[in-house]
C-alpha cells in the first residue's frame, strides 16, 4: 500500500467552512461593537487631556485654559502666560479634533475649565457631554480640578 499523507479534499472544505463562520461571527461582533468602543475611546482622550492641562498649569506655574469650539469636534488648549483667559500672540496652542480618530463622536460642554498653578479649577460648573450613535458619557472637573468620568 502507498503511504498517503495529508487531508483529504473533504477534510479542507470543512476547515475552511468552520474558519469562514467563525470569521463572519467575529466581524458581526466588532462591527456592533465599535460605537460603544469609540464612544469609550473619545471619552479617555477627553479625560486625559483635560488631566495633563492641569498638570502642565501646576508644572510651568501659570493658567491653563480649554477652549471647547463650537463645532463640537475640536478643542483648544491655552498655555495662558498672562493669565487673563483668551489667546494671545505668542502664546502657545494646541488644538485636537476628536474625529481625527472616532469619526461619530461629538461633544457639548458646559464652560470652558480653567486650571490656575495649584491645580485647582475655575469657571464652574464645568461638564461635557460625549456622545455618537450608541450613547452618551459625561466628563467633569470639580473645583479642586479632580476629573471623573460618567
Amino acid at each position: 500500500m502507498l503511504d498517503q499523507r495529508g487531508f483529504s479534499l473533504i477534510e479542507l472544505i470543512i476547515a475552511a467552512a468552520l474558519i469562514a463562520v467563525s470569521a463572519g461571527i467575529a466581524v458581526s461582533v466588532y462591527v456592533s461593537m465599535k460605537p460603544s468602543l469609540c464612544l469609550s475611546g473619545a471619552t479617555r482622550q477627553i479625560t486625559g487631556d483635560i488631566m495633563w492641562t492641569r498638570m502642565q498649569a501646576i508644572s510651568q506655574n501659570n493658567q491653563f485654559k480649554i477652549f471647547f469650539q463650537a463645532d463640537n469636534h475640536r478643542y483648544t488648549i491655552l498655555d495662558d502666560d498672562n493669565n487673563n483667559g483668551i489667546i494671545n500672540d505668542g502664546e502657545k496652542t494646541i488644538t485636537k479634533d476628536i474625529q481625527d480618530a472616532y469619526i461619530d463622536v461629538t461633544f457639548s460642554s458646559i464652560n470652558d475649565p480653567i486650571f490656575h498653578p495649584r491645580g485647582n479649577a475655575s469657571n464652574l460648573p464645568i461638564q461635557i457631554t460625549v456622545k455618537n450613535s450608541h450613547g452618551t458619557k459625561s466628563v467633569s472637573v470639580s473645583i479642586a480640578g479632580r476629573v471623573m468620568t460618567e
